[in-house]
């Protein structure tokens, strides 16, 4: 049987150590949920948040089946804080899972050179503009498959004014670029950070990180960023991130 964690007591030692923020966002109870083989004395635990997965603790094959299954979702990404458990989530979803690199920045919070990123915000190509993520925004986010993830997470608006945070640059009224709040933990935020296909490569994804990271920073919020490729990696490094390491992941779409 796998159960649902409503506290974390038990399980918490399993991810310790683990510099992820959207295991501290099921940890703290902000967003995602928390499972476990056992509620009295777990072995296998797992915290999931939107697309992600994260496994620790003893590998688990029930517990590696019933994520997609159990929350509808025919794409995942999962982890494992040991390598044990990729060999479990090769079996169960076998060429449904694509092994894949992924990589993590450090968080540093006196690493950002707020002159630098006032400039990335300042030099955009005329006609575009920054804009805070409002209700009419947050609209246009939910209605494009290439921006949902800005707000996906959050159940309204008004759950993403309270938890929520993320700049938008519009061109003519038109949503081309934006940099948001994946997720929210209690001392910050995970960042989501996209461009419209036609009109990548203009700076739009540095002006947009730069201002997200700059408002973050006024309000106290650690502005968290883990990377999906190098091409991500390199617009953390140039907005002041410094690498960390990289760690596999699985890519899992299980559609049938």
């Amino acid at each position: 049987m796998i159960y649902e964690v409503k506290g974390t007591k038990r399980i918490a030692a399993f991810f310790e150590g683990w510099q992820e923020t959207m295991i501290w966002s099921c940890l703290q109870g902000v967003m995602g949920h928390l499972y476990a083989d056992s509620l009295e004395k777990p072995k296998s635990v797992m915290a999931v948040l939107g697309d992600f997965c994260f496994f620790a603790g003893m590998p688990n094959l029930e517990l590696v089946a019933y994520k997609l299954r159990g929350n509808k979702k025919d794409f995942m990404i999962m982890t494992a804080s040991s390598p044990e458990w990729f060999s479990v989530i090769e079996s169960v979803y076998g060429k449904k899972a694509r092994k894949v690199r992924r990589y993590a920045m450090k968080k540093e919070s006196d690493v950002f050179d707020k002159e630098r990123l006032r400039t990335f915000t300042e030099t955009i190509e005329e006609g575009v503009t920054l804009h805070m993520i409002d209700q009419k925004i947050f609209d246009l986010c939910k209605g494009q498959e290439w921006s949902r993830d800005f707000v996906s997470l959050f159940l309204d608006y008004d759950d993403y004014r309270k938890k929520g945070l993320g700049v938008a640059a519009l061109r003519d009224g038109e949503l081309i670029a934006g940099a948001s709040s994946y997720s929210r933990y209690r001392d910050g935020i995970e960042i989501e950070v996209d461009t419209k296909e036609e009109y990548r490569r203009r700076g739009l994804a540095t002006a947009c990180g730069a201002k997200l990271i700059l408002e973050c920073l006024d309000r106290g919020l650690y502005p968290s960023w883990d990377a999906q490729n190098l091409w991500s990696v390199a617009l953390a490094e140039k907005l002041g991130y410094h690498f960390d390491d990289s760690y596999t992941a699985y890519e899992i779409l299980d559609n049938d």
